[in-house]
């Protein structure tokens, strides 16, 4: 399992380096031989992991996530923070000791060696399907060698680098209060293209079912078993009442080296049968208890709160105090998230404040003892000196420089402006976006069309060649024919997104110059924005230096006719679902794009108000065509849509 996952991490970026960047990191014979030695390591295993080269799963993009029922009652755990309770615990039996993972539980289930859904624990009795999601996860295996149905619980996590990398530079993405809050947001996203990107793993803690299959009695042989199938499981160890508090002292030293975030340690009797008698109570299982550690605390005195803005614009609030020993090391900073935090708190500089590692982990402020409340929310960007507004997102308000101009945003607001639904610039990375920035060949988006002067300097460049150089200049120069929504949703408008933008110019039309003049009560009255969206587009187009670049922008640039705002809607009042391969449009993007313009609706999910689903393969035996033969709903192919809608594209 280890030399799998390792020859896929191999393959994949030597594939990312060849199709996106352009490059190559090994010859076709090594790649070839690589991937040959995979094929046969799945084929002696069993397993598939996802993310091998040699099973692709494709994009999927829901309206919404199904509930589900599980099958039993998924019951909390009752908590202890004394080693001795324990002991006490381990009196009637040996017991399996393991970390408890800090993110969100989620039940995968296998049917005749394959996985076929996941869904999370929700309230215990009724949870969310996220199948779609799960597939684009790192570590989950597709395939397991073993027929029988299998049920297993686990944990969704992502690590500490990735969350420090997502919120960091992510694109497009908000702040984090930790890892399990990203994570718990990300396996919840309709979109999991989205999941794919932030490396989402899950960690199994307990087999539930296993049907037919040859295995011992105690729980600990059916986690070895979940190892033999290819399933990452929690760390666990053997435990009795002799060696329990050793035992914890060992997980505790261990934290540190842990690459996902824990809360505490699970304790439970390791005999399956001996766990079945024992029951439950109304609010938890008898069989298993969680300990957590007493959080260790110090007082200190708050110096300073230093707001660093960070490359999506967000202004993050750190707190300075005089250093303190906590967990063994020396901390004196800790991440204040945002003003919400700030506020609650009610800080100022000279306060008292209780200090703590979050998961034994992440410094944070537990309490404020004096309460001053005298912390300033600065209204100017220490940056780029642009305006600061107060906005809600998932964890609360928090702090945003205005300027998308700004400095520190300065790669973010390109990365964005060549992305796929704004110019569409292919193949412009992010990482070519830095490198292009630091030697100043970029200092905003309108320079993208002026980079064939640095033509020596590029192809001279590590990583860069001739043929890397005249392969952007291609794209560059393609992705000036575009739609002025695209191209308003490219300049990052606050607030605007490609909807946003479309509603501009189905207001508007394709002339921007109006867009440009429009007040905020104008805007305001557009069907579909509001107060906050009209202010964010008038203070946008208020600053001299944005018409600026939009003008010279448009310069570079052809603007194309919004073709089916004023055609027949045909298509009016019937909803789509798209599934599988299409051959005639260019992806399903396009097909979804070429339904909404003609007044359809294209969504992610077969349901009793779906029209039709598009399915090349009208045999398949896809969860989305059973459902739709169950449902009666029409499923035709790509051919059969372009017939209905008059034979052209």
């Amino acid at each position: 399992m280890e030399r799998m996952h390792e020859l896929i991490n191999i393959l994949n970026e030597a594939s990312r380096a060849y199709y996106q960047e352009d490059r190559t990191i090994m010859s076709d014979i090594e790649y070839d031989k690589l991937y040959d030695e995979l094929v046969r390591l799945e084929e002696e295993s069993g397993t598939v992991l996802s993310g091998s080269p040699t099973h692709k799963v494709g994009y999927e993009v829901l309206s919404s996530l199904e509930k589900v029922r599980h099958e039993s009652r998924m019951l909390s755990l009752d908590k202890t923070k004394e080693v001795a309770r324990l002991e006490e615990f381990l009196q009637s039996g040996d017991g399996l000791l393991s970390y408890k993972m800090d993110g969100l539980t989620t039940v995968v289930i296998y049917k005749n060696g394959e996985f076929t859904q996941a869904v999370t624990r929700g309230n215990g009795e009724i949870g969310e399907d996220i199948t779609h999601n799960a597939r684009m996860y790192a570590n989950l295996p597709m395939k397991i060698p073993f027929k029988g149905d299998v049920t297993v619980r686990g944990e969704s996590v992502i690590s500490f680098a990735e969350f420090e990398r997502i919120n960091e530079s992510a694109e497009d993405e908000e702040k984090y209060k930790n890892p399990r809050n990203l994570c718990s947001g990300t396996v919840r996203q309709l979109d999991s293209e989205k999941v794919k990107k932030r490396n989402v793993c899950f960690i199994a803690f307990s087999l539930v079912k296993a049907e037919g299959a040859e295995m011992g009695e105690l729980k600990s042989e059916r986690m070895d078993w979940l190892d033999k199938m290819g399933f990452q499981t929690v760390i666990r160890k053997r435990v009795n009442k002799d060696n329990v508090r050793e035992s914890v002292a060992e997980f505790e030293k261990g934290i540190e080296k842990n690459e996902f975030a824990t809360d505490g340690l699970v304790l439970t009797y390791d005999s399956v049968s001996y766990s079945q008698s024992l029951g439950e109570t109304a609010k938890f299982p008898r069989d298993s208890i969680a300990f957590k550690w007493r959080d260790e605390t110090s007082e200190t005195i708050l110096r300073n709160i230093i707001w660093n803005t960070s490359r999506t614009g967000l202004i993050n609030p750190i707190a300075e105090f005089d250093p303190v020993e906590l967990e063994g090391t020396t901390v004196s900073r800790a991440s204040l998230h945002n003003v919400s935090i700030v506020e609650e708190l009610e800080l100022g500089i000279g306060d008292t404040v209780v200090v703590y590692k979050a998961n034994m982990i992440i410094p944070q402020i537990a309490e404020n003892k004096t309460k001053s409340g005298n912390a300033v929310i600065p209204d100017k960007c220490s940056v780029c000196g642009g305006e600061t507004e107060i906005v809600k997102l998932t964890d609360g308000k928090v702090l945003k420089c205005t300027n998308p101009n700004c400095r520190a945003q300065a790669v973010k607001s390109i990365v964005h402006y060549v992305s796929r639904d704004a110019m569409n610039i292919e193949g412009f990375s992010e990482a070519s976006i830095e490198k292009f920035v630091e030697k100043g060949f970029i200092e905003d988006f309108t320079d993208i069309y002026e980079l064939g002067k640095y033509e020596s300097e590029i192809t001279e460049m590590e990583g860069f060649g001739k043929r890397s150089f005249e392969n952007l200049m291609k794209s560059i120069e393609k992705s000036k024919n575009v739609q002025l929504a695209n191209f308003i949703f490219a300049l990052g408008i606050n607030h605007v997104g490609v909807r946003n933008a479309k509603l501009l110019v189905k207001k508007y039309g394709s002339d921007i110059e109006k867009i440009m003049r429009a007040d905020e009560e104008e805007l305001a009255m557009i069907e579909g924005f509001g107060e906050i969206i009209a202010r964010s587009v008038e203070r946008y187009f208020s600053h001299e230096d944005n018409i600026k670049r939009v003008e010279k922008a448009l310069a570079y640039l052809n603007i194309e006719k919004e073709e089916a705002a004023s055609g027949e809607k045909i298509l009016e009042n019937k909803t789509f679902v798209i599934t599988g391969d299409v051959y005639k449009f260019k992806n399903r993007k396009e097909l979804q794009k070429r339904i909404e313009e003609l007044g359809g609706k294209a969504t992610g999910s077969v349901s009793g108000k779906t029209d039709y689903l598009i399915n090349n393969d009208v045999n398949s035996t896809s969860s989305k065509n059973k459902k739709a033969k169950e449902l009666g709903v029409m499923i035709i192919t790509e051919d059969e849509f372009i017939e209905m809608i008059g034979g052209e594209i």
